[in-house]
């Protein structure tokens, strides 16, 4: 009786050992997601803000599908391309992370400093996008067109934020990585495209109720919304600037240091803190954050008018003669 006594504590006590490492495993999960989550946020701004426009011009009852379309296909791009790439390159290629995260950290400068000069310099307004869609007559033409481009820039800054979410895990295990890379998939994908969903279809719901408000107080409201949204729109896209531009000067920053090449990081570092230092104690980490931020969006803002003239005069051009050929 004793021994089986001993017998089932013992297998209790396994059982219990198994339990607590699988809930220092979730533990360890749920912490990197979220670390990963939080280094990746200025692609998942930008991205939030790229999407809508891809529905623009369509009837509000093609809104839905077309984003249900692209999330599904960001979905395919992060989890059947991107994820199993990844744990590829962490296997037997981790070198390759900080050249990748400089490339994806100079695409998001590109991006950015050509939105600011798309801004500040005279351009045709009429001209086709990227994707021609101007030039397509037939709307379900054009709907496929719109949601292939849209899965292209996805892929983009897919690959851009599953590289930053392998950067940040600490475990060493396949497995843990792998559910990392899915969660933060999913989870950023969710939240992407559930979000545009919602800022696309707001100024429907503030006509909706601005017609079936019974007070005047809720038709308000739908005004106000209605009204509201370009400006939402428009703080969207500026955010998203700033933050593919902040991000970007960021990733290369940090990545160039480790590539053996410490100096620009430190050099933000030290004088970041000398402006944290002139503040108050109470507004040391928030100065230490802001000056960050700000000296890395300079940097970044400068690489990338570098690169504006560069891509759109050389790289585009190379590109599109390959792409007549075939």
């Amino acid at each position: 009786m004793e021994q089986d006594m001993s017998g089932l504590l013992a297998l209790l006590d396994d059982v219990a050992g198994i339990a607590k490492i699988a809930a220092a495993s979730v533990d360890d999960i749920s912490a990197n997601a979220a670390k990963a989550g939080s280094k990746a946020v200025g692609v998942v701004v930008d991205d939030a803000a790229v999407t809508p426009k891809y529905v623009q011009g369509f009837e509000p009852a093609r809104e839905l599908p077309i984003i249900w379309r692209i999330a599904r296909g960001s979905v395919f791009n992060k989890i059947v391309i991107l994820l199993p790439a990844a744990l590829l390159m962490a296997a037997f290629a981790p070198w390759l992370v900080p050249p990748l995260l400089i490339l994806g950290g100079s695409y998001l400068c590109f991006e950015g400093a050509e939105k600011i000069v798309h801004v500040l310099m005279p351009h045709d307004e009429h001209s086709g996008g990227p994707d021609g869609s101007h030039d397509v007559g037939d709307p379900a033409h054009l709907e496929e067109k719109k949601v292939k481009g849209a899965i292209k820039t996805d892929f983009i800054l897919s690959a851009e934020i599953m590289t930053l979410a392998l950067s940040t895990i600490d475990a060493t295990e396949v497995w843990i990585q792998a559910a990392v890379l899915a969660l933060v998939g999913l989870g950023i994908t969710a939240l992407v495209y559930g979000a545009v969903a919602v800022i696309v279809k707001m100024d429907d719901v503030g006509l909706w109720l601005t017609q079936v408000g019974r007070l005047g107080a809720t038709r308000a409201v739908g005004r106000g919304i209605v009204k509201g949204m370009p400006w939402v729109m428009k703080l969207l896209a500026f955010v998203g600037t700033a933050a593919m531009l902040w991000v970007g000067g960021s990733i290369i920053v940090h990545s160039l240091a480790q590539m053996g090449w410490p100096l620009p990081e430190e050099t933000i570092h030290h004088y970041a803190e000398a402006v944290a230092h002139g503040v108050g104690a109470d507004l040391q980490a928030a100065a230490l954050w802001i000056a960050t931020a700000a000296m890395d969006f300079v940097l970044g803002l400068a690489w990338g008018l570098v690169l504006v003239p560069v891509v759109t005069k050389l790289v585009m051009p190379l590109f599109g003669k390959a792409g007549a050929q075939h």
